[in-house]
């Protein structure tokens, strides 16, 4: 009569050796992958400016973002983190909101040779004029009461730092704009602003038109 197995017999698990092998290929696998991965992610961390920032803006990791990017041998060619200290750092050429922050577009010091002159627009700017917008400011000498000189450029080239709306709802004119100004060119645009004359902003031809 042929031998019944035993019940722990009957009970026991028998795994194949090829299952067994092929989770451990698996398993590798997937590790190599992952390691092979990790190995070849170079991202560091960088900064990028939240808002447009132009020269002489003093800036702290407070108007950074940290950004994780690839940048091979550029990687030391932009601002990372613990390389702003405490007091912040002065922008020396205008950075574009949402930009990567250049090494080279900031300094311990300012160094522009530029000063901020707010000039009131006579009405509303043209379109598309914004913070880091280059611009012409012309002048027409005023002559006596609604009689000006023709107008010439008095300063050329000029950057919008801050554009600011008049407020209240009776106020009249257009905004007030606060331009870079080269220090040498600052008190002639104060003494027209002085003496009424009347002063226009008009967007600056990119050089080489």
């Amino acid at each position: 009569m042929p031998r019944r197995p035993e019940r722990s017999e009957r009970g026991a698990l028998r795994l194949d050796p090829r299952l067994v092998i092929g989770v451990v290929l698996v398993a590798a696998s997937t590790t190599g992958v992952w390691a092979l991965v990790t190995g070849l992610d170079d991202s560091i961390d960088v900064y990028a400016v939240r808002d447009t920032v132009v020269p002489g803006t003093r800036v702290t990791v407070d108007d950074l973002a940290v950004e994780s990017v690839r940048l091979g041998p550029l990687a030391d060619a932009y601002l990372a983190p613990g390389d702003v200290p405490d007091d912040g750092l002065v922008v020396v050429r205008t950075v574009e909101s949402g930009e990567l922050v250049p090494a080279t577009a900031v300094d311990d010091a300012d160094r522009t040779g530029l000063a901020t002159v707010v000039v009131p627009s006579r009405g509303a700017l043209p379109s598309g004029l914004g913070t880091g917008s280059t611009v012409d400011v012309w002048s027409a000498r005023l002559i006596e009461r609604g009689a000006y000189e023709p107008p010439a450029v008095l300063v050329a080239a000029a950057e919008i730092a801050a554009i600011h709306e008049p407020e209240g709802m009776v106020e009249s004119g257009g905004p007030a704009v606060e331009l870079l100004v080269p220090r040498e060119k600052v008190a002639a645009l104060l003494e027209a602003l002085a003496a009424g004359d009347a002063i226009d902003l008009v967007p600056a031809r990119p050089s080489g038109d």
